[in-house]
Formats: structure tokens, C-alpha cells, sequence
């Protein structure tokens, strides 16, 4: 745990102690943060590691960690005055949409290929299934490309 942030493993062990007296929502560019009371003290809730303030994007998403994870149900303040959704430390990528597209793309394509295989072994294991062999597949496909030849030949 970092000197300046509770994360959520001793955040949980301060609850269960009653040693959190409240909580705040803090608003700020980006999202949004908890501040938790420890007597006439605050410390903002942090992330595991790296000891910098948890964000949240969602006040909503911020609020149900609160009552799911740390079971603090009741918030004494948000602050909303410094809140935007803008994240002045936050870097985009330029290409992340174009990224994801070829991600869904790639995702729908495998959706509708497995399904195809699905299908495939549906109709492979079917009795009525009827089987044709190379050599006869060979000789119809032969006949068909002399038939196309003698058409284009025909047409020039």
C-alpha cells in the first residue's frame, strides 16, 4: 500500500473494522474518484500497484464498486465541480477505431465460419446425405469446363 492511498484489499479489512467513517465521490477530468474517511483524516481509494487514485469513468460504475466491493452503501458527498469528460492525462490512439473494426470483422467472421463447420458436420452425419466421389466430381466439372470453353469460343 502506498503512503498517500488505501487500496481495495485494506480498504475491505478497514471496513469490516468500522475504522471508514464515510465516503466521498470526487469529480475530476476524466472521472470520477472515492475519498474514504478515517476519522478526521481522508485517503483516496487507490489501485493496487502503482498507488495513484482509482478512476472510474461511470459514476454509476464508481457507485456499484463501492456497494458490491467495499460494501459502503452510503456516499456523504459527491463533487461534481472539477468533473468533465475530458481526460487531460488520458492518450488516444489514432488508430484504436479502425483497430476494433477489424477486430468485430474478425470476430463476426469466425462467428459465421464456425457455423459453417456446424453445418458442414450436420449435413456430413445426416444418413441421406449423398456422396460423391472424386472421379465423378472430376469428369462433371470437366464436362462443364469444355461446355464454357466451346461457348467462349462460340461468342469471340
Amino acid at each position: 500500500m502506498s503512503d498517500c492511498t488505501i487500496d481495495t484489499a485494506m480498504a475491505k479489512h478497514m471496513v469490516a473494522a468500522a475504522a471508514i467513517k464515510g465516503a466521498s465521490i470526487i469529480g475530476q477530468p476524466g472521472g470520477w474518484s472515492v475519498m474514504l474517511k478515517l476519522g478526521k483524516t481522508e485517503k483516496p481509494l487507490g489501485t493496487q500497484r502503482t498507488g495513484k487514485p482509482r478512476m472510474w469513468r461511470s459514476l454509476d460504475t464508481c457507485m456499484e464498486y463501492l456497494q458490491n466491493e467495499l460494501r459502503i452503501n452510503l456516499v456523504d458527498m459527491i463533487d461534481a465541480r472539477n468533473y468533465s469528460t475530458k481526460d487531460a492525462t488520458r492518450k488516444t490512439r489514432a488508430d484504436s477505431s479502425e483497430r476494433l473494426k477489424r477486430a468485430h470483422e474478425a470476430a463476426a467472421y469466425d462467428k459465421w465460419f464456425r457455423a459453417q463447420v456446424d453445418q458442414a458436420e450436420i449435413e456430413a452425419d445426416d444418413p441421406n446425405t449423398k456422396w460423391v466421389s472424386y472421379e465423378d466430381a472430376k469428369k462433371h466439372f470437366t464436362a462443364k469446363r469444355k461446355e464454357l470453353e466451346r461457348r467462349i469460343k462460340a461468342a469471340a
